[in-house]
């Protein structure tokens, strides 16, 4: 009896593969793509609210740290040699060189944080497993929709072992940065009243 059951080879690609497309050419200039678990995934259109997040939370978190950490928007960190995500922001250690030559790895990413707008599933359960698995230790994600914040934390190969919501009304510390903190709301988008 034949098995109906057919078994996909996928070809994973490496970072290095991923770099060599890009130098290619074989991403346009407007497709916004990046690497996940060998997949390239296209990456969501950004909607006003998740600009608005992304910005304000840049502005928040720089004000808060100063000088005390790198933080970058949208930009690659190399999880490991199959992933290499584009978070929307990521708190890194400060690089004397800015990281002209590597893009920051799990041992220099303090904390990652993903806006979701219409990202929430993959954001929570794809991208959350990748950044456990590599060993993010604070990861937190920014429903701009139901107006809170999804906080995991104590990574594990399985995924992480903590994960916990807050209202927009409560605050909330970075694990590398427990004199910090940071009120949910401050992250998200001004409610605009239409009366």
């Amino acid at each position: 009896m034949q098995n109906s059951e057919t078994t996909l080879q996928l070809r994973l690609w490496t970072v290095e593969d991923y770099h060599r497309m890009a130098e290619a050419g074989i991403f346009g200039a407007e497709e916004r793509v990046e690497l996940l678990e060998g997949k390239i995934i296209w990456m969501v259109a950004k909607g006003t609210a998740h600009r608005s997040a992304v910005g304000r939370t840049d502005y928040l978190i720089k004000n808060k740290l100063g000088e005390r950490a790198w933080v970058s928007i949208q930009d690659p960190i190399r999880l490991n040699e199959r992933s290499e995500p584009e978070p929307d922001i990521a708190v890194v250690k400060i690089d004397q060189l800015d990281y002209a030559d590597h893009h920051p790895t799990p041992s220099e990413v303090y904390l990652v944080i993903e806006v979701a707008d219409s990202s929430l599933k993959l954001d929570c359960e794809i991208k959350a497993k990748a950044y456990s698995q590599a060993g993010i230790s604070d990861y937190w994600v920014l429903d701009v929709v139901s107006r809170q914040l999804y906080v995991f934390r104590e990574p594990s190969p399985e995924g992480y072992q903590s994960r916990s919501i807050l209202a927009e009304d409560k605050a909330i510390a970075p694990l590398h940065f427990p004199d910090v903190e940071i009120l949910v709301l401050e992250m998200l988008p001004p409610v605009i009243s239409n009366l």
